[in-house]
């Protein structure tokens, strides 16, 4: 049972005796106390409430259920129950960037939040708001009223290096103020975790599990580098590497979120992934490839009218250089668009047919557009809303709807739209609650389109649709019977 253990340390014996002396190592050449003790107090601990909420959930009932209640005249097919779901808590961590009272942290910490209380390492409480969001790279940025908080520095993510020490700081399990080390393992890391996720991570072997996320990582001088978003298990706990958005993402998205609300994204329009990858691909399909190149970002499909697409890029083609930076990993790419906006110009390096060429780029928005993207605020769209009631439902013959309860001046009344009116879909989708309303406004609104199409139906039973213009430079359109 022991053999092995025992050869080995026999081995390291006969080795000591037999080597020639040399100079002693020092066992720990790293001293971190000094970044733990500077950063420590800029990690806060995020406590988020979720309430109960009624939802409504559409199902189907099992065939053999379906064969007697067909038999029996009891009906069939799909069946809506409400269900209530229970009131929720959880946990993070934050970070503090500035004095009066800006945290950073992940969007999963607080992305369902109901109220949020932020408790600082000296054991203050206090309520924090949210200012913004954003999904793609996890990140939220909230906000405490008080004054002369102990702020973090924020460095460079981009000089991190490879072997460097660093350190995580969080709560996890809700132990509070932990500090954990190790060194940057990789840089521009993706995952693949989100579909449409922007991923470059730092990955890192500092220990982080469930809590760390929003928490701070720090390097050696304790100024902030990256915030812990994501560990790499099969079990939910630690299991060798985390990883953490680096600040040079960071930095955009918060500057961002505070002054327009939402997040300023520009975009190559383009999709692929690392030549290497689509090499071993190929290999593995039993193709050979030559593209002139094993570096760089292999172009799968270019969106049409696109930025990539105006400038002449084709699927087939490999970017090498953005601004004469050489690109790698797609994870580069993502990280260098996410500090760009919409209209900047940047100058790539393609490679086609095994040829360099070269070209300027004008990135685009969401919306197709060089201009900044605006939130849109459903209430100054002009209509309060409000979910059928039970029994209107049952008067009206409906399982679900959202009433127009009032119509003021804005893009619904120019569209036609009045009170009385029941919407029933919105772009498709059933409106049940106020919140869907709200989810499928945000999501027309960065798109290309940036159109409500609405399907209503009067108190009296007729069917009538509409379409709600979300863009300030063209004009509405009516109501169509």
């Amino acid at each position: 049972m022991f053999s092995k253990p025992l050869t080995l340390l026999s081995l390291a014996a006969t080795l000591t005796l037999t080597a020639p002396a040399v100079a002693a190592v020092p066992a720990n050449p790293i001293d971190l106390t000094y970044a733990a003790e500077k950063a420590v107090n800029s990690v806060v601990y995020i406590k988020v409430v979720t309430n109960s909420r009624t939802q409504t959930i559409t199902g189907f009932r099992d065939p053999f259920e379906d064969f007697f209640g067909d038999f029996f005249g009891r009906g069939g097919g799909s069946q809506q129950r409400k269900i209530q779901t229970p009131k929720r808590t959880g946990a993070g961590s934050g970070v503090i960037l500035t004095e009066d009272g800006y945290i950073v942290t992940n969007n999963h910490v607080v992305q369902e939040a109901d109220e949020i209380t932020v408790k600082l390492n000296d054991n203050r409480e206090f309520k924090a708001r949210i200012i913004g969001t954003d999904a793609t790279t996890d990140l939220a940025l909230i906000k405490v009223e008080t004054k002369d908080l102990p702020a973090i520095k924020v460095a460079s993510s981009d000089d991190l290096k490879l072997g460097q020490w660093v350190l995580a700081i969080g709560n996890p399990f809700s132990l509070t103020s932990t500090v954990t080390a190790g060194i940057v393992s990789a840089k521009a890391r993706s995952l693949g975790a989100k579909p449409g996720s922007i991923e470059s991570f730092i990955q890192t072997d500092a220990a982080i599990n469930p809590g760390n996320s929003g928490g701070a990582l720090v390097n050696q001088q304790g100024e902030l580098v990256g915030i812990n978003a994501m560990i790499y298990s099969q079990t939910g706990s630690y299991a060798g590497y985390g990883f953490a958005i680096p600040t040079t993402i960071m930095n955009k998205v918060v500057s961002d979120l505070r002054t327009y609300g939402t997040v300023q994204r520009a975009l190559v329009g383009i999709s692929g992934q690392d030549v290497s990858t689509y090499i071993d691909q190929q290999k593995e399909e039993g193709k050979e490839v030559d593209l002139g190149t094993v570096n760089g970002i292999y172009v799968a499909e270019v969106t049409p009218d696109g930025a990539a697409s105006r400038a002449g890029i084709k699927p087939g083609d490999v970017i090498t250089t953005i601004d004469g930076k050489k690109i790698e990993k797609f994870g580069e790419l993502q990280e260098i668009m996410a500090n760009h906006k919409p209209g900047d110009k940047v100058n790539i390096t393609y490679m086609r047919d095994k040829k360099t060429h070269t070209a300027t780029l004008t990135l685009r928005n969401i919306q197709g557009t060089t201009t900044a993207v605006k939130t849109v605020d459903t209430e100054a769209m002009g209509a309060a809303m409000r979910a059928l009631t039970d029994k209107e439902k049952e008067e009206l013959g409906l399982s679900y709807g959202l009433l127009i309860t009032a119509i003021r001046d804005g893009k619904m009344k120019e569209a036609g739209l009045s009170k009385g009116l029941i919407i029933l879909k919105v772009n498709d989708k059933e409106m049940r609650t106020i919140e869907d309303f709200e989810d499928i406004t945000k999501q027309a609104n960065l798109s290309t389109e940036r159109v409500l199409w609405i399907r209503a139906r009067t108190q009296s039973g007729y069917s009538r649709s509409f379409a709600v213009e979300l863009s300030e430079d063209k004009d509405n359109v009516g109501a169509k019977k």
